[in-house]
C-alpha cells in the first residue's frame, strides 16, 4: 500500500468517514486505490487549519477523461474511513518556510505539492514525506 494526502474542502474533521467527489489529482494522485493511507488536510482556501485526520481509502474511482477539455487534470471520487486525528498543527503556515524546492525535505515536498499551485488536490507522498505526516498522530 501507498501513502498520498488531500487537501479538500472538510466539513467536519473529526468526522468518522469522509467523501470527496472528483478530485484533481497531481505528482502521482491518480494512482491512488482501496487500502491506500491518507492523510487529510483542511484547505485554508476553505477556511481549513491544515492536516486534521490519517484515514484508509476504502473506495476510489477514476472518472473519466472529459473530451471537450483540451488539458484534463485526472480526477478522483474517493471514500476514507477515518483511523487517526491530528495532534499536532501542520498547515500553511507551519509548511512556508520550507521553500527551497531542491532540499529534500519532507517538509518543502508538502509545502511544494500543496501550496506552490494552491488549488486542492490529491497527491502521492514520497516515503520520507509519508513518514514526516505519521509523526503528527
Amino acid at each position: 500500500m501507498s501513502a498520498y494526502a488531500i487537501k479538500a474542502e472538510v466539513a467536519d474533521p473529526r468526522a468518522e468517514a469522509f467523501a470527496f467527489g472528483a478530485e484533481k489529482t497531481m505528482y502521482g494522485g491518480k494512482r491512488i486505490a482501496r487500502g491506500d493511507t491518507l492523510y487529510i488536510f483542511a484547505s485554508e482556501n476553505e477556511g481549513g487549519i491544515g492536516l486534521v485526520a490519517r484515514g484508509v481509502v476504502t473506495s476510489a474511482e477514476a472518472l473519466p477523461k472529459r473530451p471537450d477539455v483540451e488539458r484534463w487534470t485526472p480526477r478522483i471520487s474517493i471514500t476514507v474511513q477515518r483511523t487517526h486525528l491530528a495532534k499536532k498543527p501542520l498547515g500553511r503556515r507551519e509548511l512556508e518556510a520550507f521553500s527551497d524546492w531542491d532540499d529534500g525535505g519532507p517538509e518543502t515536498e508538502l509545502n511544494f505539492k500543496f501550496y506552490r499551485q494552491a488549488t486542492n488536490k490529491i497527491v502521492g507522498l514520497s516515503e520520507g514525506a509519508a513518514a514526516f505526516l505519521a509523526s503528527f498522530f
